[in-house]
């Protein structure tokens, strides 16, 4: 079922970046392939007492990447670390349960069996459960062992929420829909936008790129396409990127695909302002095609983050030195 709001195109593309970021911690080469291969299990004789609520979420090897990597892009997602003989894991799951509901999406709950899951459990170290950790746009920023009173819990994610409110708009928004009684405003949906995201959910970004570009044409303007389309080909690109580009490219400057590939590698692994030092020096020291080339590919990169981000601004000002 679709939500009822669009998210930002952007935010397809950040997701790629932290992707590579998190490959040191995990596998998610291995994990999104077991994905593709099985459908998401259900959990069985566990702490959770809820795995249908859509703030408590079963969460496996398979869908780790979706259910926490992805969603704590929009919101926190905190990640309870339990076993089936693990007893002070019933007393703290249901207290993490009944708060995840109270707080109608502005985080959301995942669920670990680490006995089904030991590469979960060995990305985060597990050495004694129950753990909880927090992560936020795809990193664990903060975690405690043990069941905590339901006072004391709370006060943690409150804490949580209150550093990363300004942040993450979709905290605050969870929020007044609570205090709203839940109503969220309709959107109404737009067919050839949901025929772009179906194609990008199953990972066909030629048939996403052709959608946005299809938009694109009967409405030059449209910003929102545009924005989708450069975050799609990025996509395209980081998902086959060398992890060797960057040593390839500083090895041989005069190397112009190994430059460009290695800014996309960059990007990919949340070094945004290094990605655009380097096309800003590559413009620098080109003339003719080899300049337009460089200069296409770092607007291109522009186009991936919000107009008003301070690495665009500088990175747009030494871009204009070097050209003019």
């Amino acid at each position: 079922m679709k939500g009822v709001s669009r998210p930002d195109p952007r935010q397809a593309a950040q997701t790629a970046a932290l992707s590579s970021a998190m490959a040191g911690a995990v596998d998610l080469s291995a994990l999104k392939a077991r994905s593709e291969a099985a459908a998401r299990p259900q959990s069985t004789g566990g702490a959770s007492t809820d795995s249908s609520s859509r703030w408590v979420i079963d969460v496996t090897e398979q869908t780790f990447q979706a259910d926490v990597l992805e969603r704590s892009m929009q919101v926190p997602v905190i990640v309870d670390l339990w076993a089936t003989w693990c007893q002070p894991c019933k007393q703290l799951s249901p207290v993490l349960e009944r708060l995840a509901e109270a707080g109608n999406g502005a985080w959301v709950l995942a669920k670990v069996d680490i006995d089904a899951n030991q590469r979960i459990a060995q990305a985060f170290g597990v050495q004694s459960i129950p753990m909880v950790v927090a992560v936020v746009g795809g990193q664990p920023v903060d975690a405690f062992n043990g069941a905590l009173p339901e006072p004391q819990v709370k006060q943690w994610i409150s804490s949580l929420l209150d550093a990363l409110r300004d942040r993450m708009p979709a905290i605050r928004e969870a929020e007044q829909r609570a205090g709203n009684g839940g109503e969220e405003a309709e959107e109404p949906e737009d067919p050839r936008f949901t025929a772009a995201e179906d194609a990008l959910e199953r990972g066909d970004y030629a048939a996403a790129e052709a959608a946005y570009q299809q938009i694109l044409d009967a409405e030059p303007a449209n910003e929102q396409a545009a924005a989708a389309l450069s975050q799609v080909r990025f996509m395209a690109r980081a998902e086959n990127v060398d992890p060797t580009a960057i040593a390839r490219a500083d090895a041989d400057p005069g190397d112009l695909d190994a430059q460009l590939a290695a800014a996309d590698a960059e990007v990919a692994g949340d070094r945004a302002e290094d990605a655009f030092n380097r096309l800003v020096s590559l413009a620098g020291r080109t003339s003719g095609d080899d300049r337009d080339r460089a200069r296409e590919h770092l607007v291109g990169l522009f186009e991936l983050f919000p107009p008003d981000d301070p690495r665009v601004t500088a990175a747009r000002r030494a871009l204009a030195r070097v050209l003019f």
